[in-house]
């Protein structure tokens, strides 16, 4: 039975890599507008929830800087010392800003236990525009990017991404919670206090569930989905390709790079089989832009 034929992926690492740059840069000035629209409205306004919101959000642009500095980087072509390109500094972006969320959101916790024990007055009325403006702000980017960054497989992307809505979330959150200072008088005035701790439990969930994905691309963790099946159906349609064995495969920010093992006939010529070889190496490449080289270990079958 023959293998059907693989169609290829039209996908340009660096092109993609140079507008994952950009879709950060553009989310880092978002950010910069909302962080000083909330921490002015939660001064002006009395909320240390919409204060906490706006920290959160100045925290998401350090992210984004992060995130820009580590995709401009990775689109760098490979060099005498780094042969294999510079792919690695994506998901070492993604992991520096999820441990930096992760100790944001437990600062941010201290601070509003401190609050919730603290008499303040109750929250200004029109902090509630505010952040329905930020939620809806919020959201869009989040769907946006997100479908961006799987598109293109980009773990630092779509960590972008759920900043933007863990930053939603928390804006959410802080309605709530002024809602209900607002409603129910002096005795819920601490219901602010309680959102932004609320708030807080969001973000270090999703600093700890992006964490993950970063730290297993850097430890190269074999890539999930079809592209390990769509190797192996290249390889075995190519003629004189006996068996395909250790198909190895491991992603450098948003290209593979692939060991394989292929059994020939044992009776051909050194010359054949590296034909053969290469032969396999162009099929697989056609069927992703995004795979950068491939390693074709040739094995006599007896």
């Amino acid at each position: 039975m023959m293998a059907e034929r693989v169609q290829p992926i039209s996908n340009d690492p660096a092109s993609n890599m140079q507008r994952g740059a950009r879709v950060a840069l553009a989310g880092m000035m978002v950010n910069v507008v909302l962080a000083a629209a909330k921490i002015a409205a939660g001064l002006f306004g009395n909320s240390y929830v919409l204060i906490a919101d706006g920290i959160e959000s100045a925290l998401d642009i350090a992210g984004s800087v992060v995130i820009w500095g580590g995709l401009k980087f990775a689109a760098r072509p490979p060099d005498r010392t780094h042969p294999y390109g510079h792919g690695k500094a994506e998901p070492l972006a993604a992991g520096l800003v999820a441990m930096g969320v992760l100790l944001a959101s437990v600062a941010l916790a201290i601070q509003s236990v401190q609050e919730i024990f603290t008499p303040h007055h109750g929250p200004a009325p029109f902090t509630l525009v505010v952040l329905v403006i930020v939620i809806a702000v919020k959201e869009f980017l989040y769907r946006a990017v997100i479908r961006f960054g799987k598109n293109i497989e980009s773990t630092a992307i779509q960590t972008d991404a759920w900043h933007h809505r863990a930053d939603a979330l928390t804006s959410v959150a802080a309605f709530v919670g002024i809602s209900l200072a607002l409603i129910g008088g002096e005795k819920w005035q601490s219901a602010d206090d309680w959102a932004a701790l609320f708030a807080c439990a969001v973000i270090a969930a999703n600093g700890w569930r992006l964490l993950f994905p970063a730290l297993h691309e850097m430890l190269d963790t074999a890539p999930r989905g079809e592209i390990v099946a769509i190797i192996q159906q290249a390889a075995a349609s190519v003629p004189g390709v006996l068996e395909v064995e250790k198909c190895l495969v491991r992603k450098m920010g948003i290209s593979f790079y692939v060991d394989l093992h292929v059994g020939v006939d044992g009776g051909i010529s050194v010359r054949d089989g590296h034909h053969i070889a290469h032969r396999v190496k162009d099929a697989i490449k056609q069927t992703d832009a995004r795979i950068a080289d491939v390693l074709v270990h040739v094995e006599p079958v007896l």
